[in-house]
């Protein structure tokens, strides 16, 4: 447990005309190791830009938004303990995440206590070991968004196909996934335990099994970069396709690291092929407030709040009242109209229309992105 651990301070929201008793909102984020602090960070400036836009536009119903913020660290056990600590601090709903593991604690906290949390980021199908009414999701499940690569590899040649993953729910889940979506289209996946094997046996292994395709489901940086340059030195793989269907290229520490090498690894991002006004309008703001170009995590971390800030001015601040709201949301969000319905196997309200890209970065332009592939909607979606 990490209760002994000073909580993080509160984030205050942006100074706006709204007066009044603030309307507290707590937020998840991983902003210290061993969390993804990268994403934290985008998924954080995601949340407090669409907050002081809310106060910048009246607040809620003339009360300003207030961010509570709690650092998870990827830390399924700290997360459950914030949650605790936020619903005694009276807090309307809970917002964020981005590690799927601890957005699961912190989803089985919320609905045993009765608060409502939409998720931003994390995309483990089952978010709660039973149906909740009390937790939504922004991010499409995993099973959804994995066999969008899975298509990619296969109409890009893709048959044998390795994978080098760390030990974990989410990463047995993607191997899972992964298989049982490729085996039945002629794809085989390799396993390749990433806790025995160093850089250099994992690059004999892909040569022994006569591999195509090496998927790290693994941490970044470590030891996904040691991989990735061990692949890419080795004359043996001049071809090989390395991926990260995680999303580890997204971010500028991956570039940073790797420089070239980095490039041409296809990963998984949850944006339109082009942004709205809207999309326009706060991809402009977060490039200025991050000194950098905005990933998906902080489109996601936006539109949590703008359809939170929507439910609590329709309908109060009240707990109960915020969860019988998922089926009627309809917010325009920087990446689509937002919609919740019930999706076989997630156990929680989930925008079924998420958008899906594979996309990768531009060998002769690392900065920029291509658009490989696209997905549709979630299936199974239902109004009910």
């Amino acid at each position: 447990m990490t209760t002994n651990t000073p909580p993080s301070p509160p984030s205050p929201s942006a100074s706006g005309p709204a007066d009044g008793p603030s309307v507290r909102i707590g937020a998840l984020a991983p902003l210290s190791r061993p969390g993804w602090v990268e994403a934290g960070r985008h998924l954080l400036a995601g949340l407090e830009l669409a907050a002081r836009d809310v106060n910048d536009a009246g607040g809620i119903d003339g009360r300003p938004l207030e961010l509570v913020v709690r650092d998870t660290a990827a830390d399924p056990q700290r997360a459950a303990a914030a949650v605790d600590e936020l619903a005694r601090l009276g807090v309307a709903a809970l917002a964020g995440e981005y590690h799927s593991v601890v957005a699961r604690a912190a989803a089985a906290r919320a609905d045993a206590l009765g608060l409502p949390f939409l998720c931003s980021s994390a995309v483990l199908d089952a978010l709660t070991a039973q149906p909740t009414r009390w937790v939504a999701r922004l991010a499409p499940p995993q099973s959804h968004g994995w066999q969008v690569y899975a298509d990619f590899l296969l109409g890009a040649g893709h048959r044998r196909i390795a994978v080098a993953a760390e030990s974990s729910v989410y990463w047995a889940s993607g191997t899972r996934i992964l298989r049982e979506h490729l085996a039945p289209r002629g794809g085989t996946v390799i396993e390749l335990d990433v806790r025995a094997l160093t850089p250099a046996a994992v690059c004999d292994a892909l040569v022994a099994h006569r591999a195509t395709a090496l998927l790290l489901l693994v941490g970044h940086p470590d030891p996904a970069v040691p991989f990735v340059q061990a692949v890419r030195g080795d004359r043996r793989l001049a071809g090989l396709l390395i991926g990260a269907p995680a999303g580890q290229p997204e971010f500028g520490g991956w570039a940073g690291l790797l420089g070239g090498d980095g490039a041409a690894v296809p990963f998984l991002r949850y944006l339109p092929e082009r942004l709205g006004p809207l999309g326009a309008r706060v991809e402009a703001a977060l490039r200025e407030g991050l000194g950098e170009a905005p990933s998906f995590v902080t489109f996601e971390g936006y539109d949590t709040i703008a359809v939170l800030a929507e439910v609590l001015r329709s309908g109060g601040v009240d707990r109960a009242r915020t969860a019988g709201s998922w089926p009627r949301v309809a917010v325009e969000g920087t990446r689509g109209r937002i919609r919740f319905s019930r999706v076989p196997g997630t156990g929680v309200w989930q925008w079924a229309r998420a958008p899906i890209q594979v996309v990768d970065r531009d060998p002769a332009e690392p900065e920029r992105f291509r658009v490989l592939h696209t997905g549709g909607e979630s299936a199974g979606g239902s109004a009910g």
